[in-house]
């Protein structure tokens, strides 16, 4: 069985650490707690892990957000991957910091990664977890909070949140993402202001 999880973010070191790299985060900490490597490759970085018999892709798109489709749409022919065991993450502007969602289909909700992975794959049928990054910024300041870093106490939260979604991801590929949900799907503890 043959899956790719795809984390969202922008490559270059101005963007680590930021709000948007939230899906670079993830499989970065993944690879780091499996000892795994990524390797440049086309459309991306990409690094080979297996849970319980299932081979699993991880890739970080090189592609920049607005264009994750085509290193996405790359990688499915290339580890011939059905559709349905594609899983994408990435940040999510309308949910409070540390909460998750994961979704079997839906809209874009706004993320340009996700609309351009919609528009090259002409499906909205795809699992994804969106990860909350809350929305605390004035009108007008939209990008520079998407592309600011994240605050002292997000960054101390950022392991455990990570390794909430690793095992998403791991329970994704072993059970599917209907018990997946009933369990990932929780909101988050509450902030401290």
């Amino acid at each position: 069985m043959n899956y790719l999880v795809v984390g969202l973010g922008n490559i270059g070191s101005e963007y680590a650490g930021t709000r948007h790299n939230m899906g670079f985060m993830v499989l970065d900490a993944w690879c780091q707690a499996s000892n795994t490597l990524f390797v440049q490759e086309r459309y991306g970085a990409v690094a080979e892990v297996s849970f319980k018999g299932r081979h699993i892709t991880l890739l970080k798109p090189s592609t920049y957000m607005n264009l994750s489709g085509n290193a996405v749409r790359y990688w499915l022919e290339k580890k011939n991957v059905p559709l349905e065991n594609l899983l994408v993450i990435c940040d999510d502007l309308n949910l409070p910091f540390g909460t998750l969602r994961m979704r079997k289909r839906g809209s874009d909700g706004g993320h340009n990664g996700l609309k351009h992975i919609q528009s090259v794959l002409a499906s909205q049928d795809w699992c994804r977890i969106r990860m909350g990054i809350g929305n605390q910024f004035h009108a007008g300041e939209q990008i520079d909070y998407v592309l600011g870093p994240l605050t002292p106490e997000q960054r101390e939260q950022m392991p455990a949140l990570c390794e909430r979604v690793i095992s998403g991801v791991k329970s994704f590929v072993t059970v599917g993402p209907d018990r997946t949900m009933n369990t990932l799907n929780t909101k988050a503890p509450e902030e401290k202001v």
